[in-house]
């Protein structure tokens, strides 16, 4: 089930070349593992997308490609993991992120309100910024340590089902 379905949505691997951001790993991209589905390589990108989607930077695939490449994991399905922070879902995912720093770091909370301006962006990085990074760094160890495990478990799950499944019908 886990391999039809990505199988499904993700995009194959010419879509995925013809990307301008990827040009710069040339041949790199040839390497058949980096397009192969199976369970090894569905969990390591579904970890390693999880991994850079908490990460407050605007290059998030590139750095999930950049690092699916050389650990030989399903390319596709490292980048499109990142797309979990998307603009619907980065306000609460790095407002959890600032609770879990600010938490961690016994800070107390302050309350600021977005400004889209460098002024704001500079200010927020010496009030806010310690315990929003730590947080982002703490919940995407957590999320990709999660998604690994748990794609593995799903995976795992799966083919036992099918097996019992293919068990059960008669042969013809």
């Amino acid at each position: 089930m886990p391999r039809k379905f990505f199988r499904r949505v993700l995009p194959n691997h010419e879509q995925v070349k013809s990307q301008k951001m990827l040009k710069i790993f040339g041949a790199l991209l040839h390497d058949p593992n980096l397009w192969h589905l199976n369970r090894r390589s569905a969990r390591g990108a579904f970890g390693i997308g999880l991994f850079f989607a908490f990460w407050p930077v605007p290059f998030q695939m590139f750095l999930s490609a950049g690092l699916a490449i050389p650990c030989r994991v399903n390319l596709p399905l490292s980048v499109a993991t990142v797309w979990i922070t998307n603009p619907l879902t980065m306000p609460p995912i790095f407002y959890t992120a600032y609770l879990v720093g600010s938490t961690v770091l016994g800070t107390e909370m302050t309350s600021f309100h977005f400004q889209l301006s460098w002024s704001w962006v500079i200010e927020s990085i010496n009030t806010i910024g310690p315990a929003f990074l730590l947080g982002c760094f703490i919940c995407s160890i957590v999320a990709a340590a999660i998604g690994y495990f748990g794609l593995d478990w799903v995976w795992r799950l799966s083919v036992r089902k099918a097996w019992r499944k293919r068990k059960q019908t008669p042969n013809d």
